[in-house]
């Protein structure tokens, strides 16, 4: 009876793939447009309309998406014409804009950082020097030897 059996390494089998759960994702993601950046912008938090931000974005230069312009983003029963889920709504920004703020914002780290290393070296002392280090590191638990 074992002598009529195939041995087990000339026998293959085809690969199966298996099934990859992910979740899925709260907001989705837009089509990509060339020049243009998307940020979910929040007009309702805990059931209460958020308008001051909606302005203080607008003013800013975000812009409203048309439902029209992404129809793969189209929710049923949207009366405003805009990208809106769950009290977010979707804007979209030129791309040099988003560059330049970021580029303000970076300048204005920086130059905080300047002040306060200015202010260090102001009070230091030749005999007891302060030190300033802009790293930071992570250690673990020292183990037994």
């Amino acid at each position: 009876m074992a002598e009529n059996r195939t041995p087990r390494d000339l026998v293959t089998r085809e690969k199966t793939a298996r099934a990859v759960y992910t979740p899925p994702s709260m907001l989705p993601d837009p089509t990509p447009e060339p020049g243009w950046n998307f940020r979910w912008i929040a007009t309702a938090v805990n059931g209460q309309t958020y308008a001051q931000n909606v302005a203080m974005r607008m003013r800013e230069g975000w812009v409203p998406v048309k439902a029209e312009d992404h129809p793969e983003l189209m929710i049923p029963g949207n009366a405003s014409g805009n990208v809106e889920i769950g009290g977010l709504l979707l804007c979209k920004q030129p791309t040099e804009t988003v560059q330049a703020r970021n580029a303000y914002y970076n300048d204005q780290a920086s130059k905080q950082e300047q002040s306060v290393d200015n202010t260090l070296m102001r009070q230091s002392d030749a005999r007891m020097p302060l030190f300033n280090e802009r790293k930071s590191t992570t250690t673990f638990g020292k183990g037994n030897k």
